[in-house]
């Protein structure tokens, strides 16, 4: 039987705390076949696309968009946790669960016009992507898309991107937080 993207993940129960069903992607990172065909299929809606940059969010975005950015021929940009860029950057909080958190990019990182696509490996309840999202928008540059290994559906992220107008890709869905 041929084997999917959602095959090579693991759930790893109660992680971090009691009650979460934590969807690990570094054992689908970790199989060759296995990155390669997430790759390949997180890529697959955008050939033919004009995409000047990958995005990546921190932290397990970085694996992603880096392999992304190799296979399209394009530069590679980071958006980190504050505090963790070190040149001018611009920083754009989002709601976390309990409390708030804060994204940034440098701001020299994209011109206007530049075509960006947002890639992670999990969206659950689309916060850190929405940051991103106007991250990249202020710096005038436009979202083509955002790319994701996993969605948590129950969570809500993907219809609140599909709200802001954007294009969402997933590979795989699970059910539960």
């Amino acid at each position: 039987m041929k084997k999917t993207v959602k095959d090579y993940i693991r759930t790893i129960a109660d992680f971090p705390h009691e009650g979460i069903m934590f969807r690990d992607v570094t054992t689908l990172f970790a199989d060759a076949r296995g990155f390669r065909m997430a790759i390949d299929q997180l890529l697959h809606p955008y050939a033919g696309e004009r995409i000047d940059k990958v995005v990546g969010l921190e932290a397990r975005g970085f694996i992603l968009g880096g392999a992304i950015a190799h296979q399209l021929t394009v530069g590679f940009v980071p958006i980190r946790k504050k505090g963790k860029l070190p040149g001018q950057t611009i920083s754009q909080s989002y709601k976390l669960e309990y409390g708030e958190a804060i994204m940034e990019i440098h701001e020299d990182a994209l011109q206007p016009g530049e075509k960006v696509l947002i890639v992670d490996d999990l969206l659950a309840t689309g916060g850190t992507a929405e940051a991103g999202i106007r991250l990249v928008e202020r710096l005038g540059a436009s979202v083509v898309g955002c790319a994701f290994v996993v969605d948590l559906p129950e969570l809500g992220g993907r219809k609140r991107l599909e709200r802001l107008g954007m294009s969402v890709h997933v590979l795989c869905e699970f059910e539960g937080a």
